[in-house]
């Protein structure tokens, strides 16, 4: 047993250091090129590593709520703030026809309802696009109300109108003016 041993004790040597890097002066380093300086530069400020997801993942989840788009869909104020609580479409009755001013420099009178929704109560204004179709629309009917095509915000020279009808008593307001369907007698 004692031959084996010396074998191994000769065989072993011991491992070579390698030489450390060279300390750099800060006028050496910035005129080092890039290439040169180490690939994990402290500068990023991100923590790294095996063991760094947890704190990626924290800091993720926390800065998010900076993005816009993300505080909307997350905050939950869409079922709060929009009258439709989410969905697309929304049925309500018509209670008056009104004619709204356009913006300037336009000088129009756009034809507008009053509805309340339903499944909440809402009333809210909306457009009846098309020209002569509030002529299909009267009171206490039945009408399905979309959005207007910004996500929420006022389209064009229509100052606070976000909405604007689609159906008028179950048949399509297109289908009206193109004179394809009538509107049902009620």
């Amino acid at each position: 047993a004692q031959p084996v041993l010396s074998l191994l004790c000769a065989s072993h040597t011991p491992r070579l250091r390698r030489p450390l890097p060279q300390r750099l002066s800060a006028s050496e380093r910035r005129a080092a090129p890039l290439a040169s300086r180490s690939p994990r530069s402290p500068a990023t400020g991100k923590p790294r590593g095996v063991n760094a997801a947890r704190k990626l993942r924290t800091v993720r989840r926390t800065q998010r709520w900076a993005q816009k788009r993300y505080k909307k869909a997350h905050l939950g104020t869409q079922f709060k703030c929009n009258p439709f609580g989410g969905s697309s479409h929304c049925k309500g009755i018509v209670l008056e026809k009104i004619g709204i001013e356009a913006k300037q420099p336009n000088s129009a009178i756009r034809k507008c309802v009053r509805a309340q929704l339903i499944k909440n109560g809402k009333k809210i204004a909306a457009f009846v696009p098309r020209d002569g179709c509030l002529n299909f629309i009267d009171e206490n009917d039945e009408v399905l109300i979309a959005g207007f095509g910004r996500k929420g915000h006022a389209v064009g020279d229509i100052p606070g109108v976000r909405f604007k009808v689609v159906k008028v008593s179950g048949v399509a307001l297109l289908a009206l003016y193109r004179e394809k369907k009538e509107k049902p007698r009620s």
